[in-house]
């Protein structure tokens, strides 16, 4: 039987060093080989074997994400041409997509070695940018979002506006400070702190919301996952931002057209316990509405819940 290839991504910053250690004396003990990317920060104590991008997404059986929602989003975007299960460990604040806390690791490696979980397929976006007099192929061909692509406009710009295309058929237009195409599982992101609607999981469907609208389109629009998504730059649009999970990825002006298209089943979610971190979601986004810090809603809830809410971090002198 070939030996299983475990890779890790760690978040560059939080201090996962504990959960890194239990990660590798787990794997040494059960003979599973564990590898990390080539350049990835924070496995340098821990001796793990780094590969080259391509390599680690073509080789590995699985993957184990320390870090937060931002973590497991860049483990599931590096592996979008050959998605394998990624289990998120949480070390970030709320964590939507993580489903384990560190204490949980030994069992739930247990359980993804031995094929003991339930997969949440999830769909990306594809983003691309046709520029006006460049080739077909534009800026940002190949960047891909799973939680949402934002169209955000630049400081001290004029806002965004653009033309909503939807298999070729002009909808309207919106003039905003910014656009937020959004996932199922990105609804509970950007779009909905931009007042758009949740979209449940199941359901196979795109929403695309404007942020801080001035005139044309105030409300969100919710669209097939098969329709072809074309936002059209109009003046005054200068300079647009266009970013891929909060990660900038290109720049279009006015005349360039952003096109978004539905990817199914490109990401796989570990999932332990389905039920529950399904409740545990709707707790947690009911509480994004309570206007109390977290160290003031530790002390009224109950420990299970409390545990899940990270300290807040010190307040800048």
């Amino acid at each position: 039987m070939a030996t299983y290839r475990l890779g890790v991504v760690v978040h560059p910053a939080a201090d996962v060093r504990s959960s890194l250690d239990v990660l590798v004396e787990w794997c040494r003990r059960h003979g599973v080989e564990i590898v990390a990317p080539d350049g990835g920060r924070g496995v340098e104590h821990a001796g793990v074997a780094g590969l080259d991008g391509s390599r680690f997404a073509a080789t590995v059986d699985g993957v184990v994400s320390l870090g937060g929602d931002g973590t497991m989003l860049g483990a599931m975007r590096a592996l979008v041409d050959r998605p394998v299960p990624v289990l998120g460990v949480n070390h970030g604040n709320l964590g939507f997509l993580v489903e384990v806390q560190p204490d949980q690791l030994p069992a739930a490696l247990d359980r993804l070695v031995g094929d003991a979980f339930e997969v949440e397929a999830l769909p990306c976006l594809r983003v691309d940018v046709v520029v006006v007099g460049a080739p077909e192929e534009g800026a940002a061909a190949g960047a891909v979002a799973f939680n949402d692509v934002v169209l955000a406009r630049r400081g001290g710009e004029s806002a965004v506006t653009a033309t909503l295309q939807v298999d070729g058929a002009e909808y309207g237009y919106y003039h905003c400070d910014a656009l937020v195409v959004a996932t199922p599982i990105g609804s509970t992101a950007y779009n909905y702190a931009a007042g758009g609607p949740v979209l449940s999981p199941s359901t196979r469907s795109v929403v695309v919301s404007p942020v801080a609208p001035m005139s044309g389109f105030a409300r969100a629009a919710v669209l097939a996952d098969s329709d072809e998504v074309d936002l059209l730059l109009q003046a005054p649009s200068r300079e647009v931002v266009i970013e891929t999970d909060g990660v900038a990825v290109a720049t279009a002006g006015s005349g360039d057209a952003v096109r978004v298209r539905v990817q199914r089943d490109a990401g796989q979610v570990v999932r332990l316990d389905p039920l529950r971190h399904a409740r545990t979601n709707m707790a947690k986004l009911g509480l994004l509405g309570v206007p109390l810090r977290g160290d003031q809603l530790r002390g009224l809830l109950p420990p299970e819940v409390s545990a899940v809410i990270a300290p807040d971090p010190p307040h800048p002198r």
